[in-house]
């Protein structure tokens, strides 16, 4: 049974366009990643998932586990017709400080405007999850530029524990509830949103431990005897690995994409294993930096990648960077720590960069595999894997920030501008012939 409740943020509030705006990329963004012809809508459901194992709070021997209603927010942003008079939203959320210091808020201006209209039906589905204790407010960087393109995108609020003052066991209940709260809201969108979205057509992007979801809910079956199983409050996490009768219930079916950010799962052994990840079959975009240090490189992305077998699969590495690859750039608000500030922010790369270059691939990659656009698919296929050996002899007149035209004899990233395809790697492996 659940429940659905729509209804409008009250507590956004007015904000000016031109102020700092994630969704709308910078002039040295690469083709894809501007924004689309729609406006944007905005508003929220509440879907309730009852009686689930409330994990946060069993003990771990197994013999108390109570059941809850688990209350889910989902944000959704849409294709909208104009609304005359009305100003975009200002989103609001909170993330953990540095101990022992309170939480702190921040507001991000965006581009959607709440309540608006939709404007037309059967748009593709993108379905987010967002990092370890974070909020669909540190995302509008991809969830507004994606509606602009023509999708509907519901990100979820999957209300985590604080990961600085919890217990071990209350730690682990996000392995068990990502990929459940990722299946259970898929299967409500379908009444909740009617004609406006194409069930049949759904991609799933997650960060850090969203991406551990999304590839969950994707396809990669749980290691029964993997890291996580023991740390899980009432061997809940047990009930769904793989051989289980209930492994199918962690999985959606049908999804067409994948597309994970630094994706945790992968230390320090596989939540999966090389048997869990040959289970994927869902054309899959991994990115990460290779200098991660709350995400493993090696166990993270590149193994998931290598582990793939049976996925038509890419991994886009940025050389260098860490894990704050999928965030907006930081609001004023958290600029006044290091702590804050580096919820969101690369020491090296500048992150409306990165954001930039995201929005570039998913693009190309959703366009590909949920549109049949083959078209975009000149933007997957590099000529070299290594960014910085790519090379564009323009034409004379040619402008200076013109984009590669990828053609033959040109070797710099499509859609990439002269010295702007720098410090990045991209590499593409089939799906297994057997």
């Amino acid at each position: 049974m659940s429940r659905c409740v729509w209804f409008t943020i009250l507590t956004l509030l007015a904000a000016p366009i031109n102020a700092g705006i994630p969704s709308v990329p910078g002039v040295d963004a690469p083709e894809l990643a501007k924004l689309g012809s729609h406006n944007v809508g905005f508003r929220s459901v509440l879907f309730t998932h009852r009686n689930q194992p409330d994990v946060e709070n069993g003990n771990m021997d197994g013999i108390e586990v109570p059941l809850t209603d688990r209350s889910l927010q989902v944000d959704i942003w849409y294709p909208a017709l104009p609304k005359k008079g009305s100003k975009p939203v200002l989103y609001r959320g909170t993330l953990p400080a540095e101990p022992p210091r309170p939480p702190v808020d921040f507001t991000q201006n965006g581009i959607a405007v709440a309540g608006a209209k939709a404007a037309g039906t059967k748009y593709p589905l993108v379905i987010i999850s967002h990092g370890y204790s974070n909020s669909p407010a540190v995302m509008t960087w991809l969830t507004e530029n994606l509606a602009s393109k023509g999708y509907v995108v519901a990100a979820i609020h999957h209300r985590d524990p604080n990961p600085y003052i919890v217990s071990p066991a209350t730690r682990a209940a996000p392995n068990f509830n990502r990929p459940r709260d990722i299946v259970f809201v898929a299967s409500e969108l379908g009444a909740a949103l009617g004609d406006l979205i194409d069930t049949d057509n759904v991609a799933l992007i997650g960060y850090s431990q969203g991406g551990y979801g999304v590839l969950t809910a994707g396809g990669a079956t749980l290691d029964p005897s993997g890291p996580n199983m023991d740390m899980v409050a009432g061997g809940w996490l047990k009930k769904f690995a793989r051989g289980s009768q209930q492994a199918d219930a962690m999985k959606l079916a049908g999804v067409k994409a994948v597309v994970a950010m630094a994706p945790a799962g992968g230390a320090p052994r596989s939540a999966w294993g090389a048997e869990g990840l040959a289970a994927l079959t869902a054309p899959l975009l991994l990115i990460q930096g290779d200098s991660d240090p709350v995400v493993d490189y090696n166990t993270g992305a590149l193994a998931v990648f290598n582990g793939a077998v049976n996925s038509d699969r890419m991994l886009l590495t940025y050389k260098q960077a860490g894990h704050a690859i999928a965030l907006n750039p930081a609001p004023r608000n958290m600029r006044g720590s290091v702590w804050d500030m580096d919820w969101f922010e690369d020491p090296i790369w500048r992150q409306d960069r990165i954001n930039a270059i995201n929005l570039h691939f998913i693009t190309a990659f959703l366009a590909v595999h949920l549109r049949n656009d083959d078209g975009k698919a000149a933007y997957l296929n590099v000529s070299v894997e290594n960014s910085d050996d790519g090379e564009w002899n323009a034409p004379a007149g040619t402008a200076w920030g013109a984009y590669s035209p990828g053609s033959e004899g040109v070797t710099l990233w499509k859609g990439f501008q002269r010295r702007h395809a720098r410090g990045m790697k991209l590499v593409r492996l089939p799906r297994s012939p057997n």
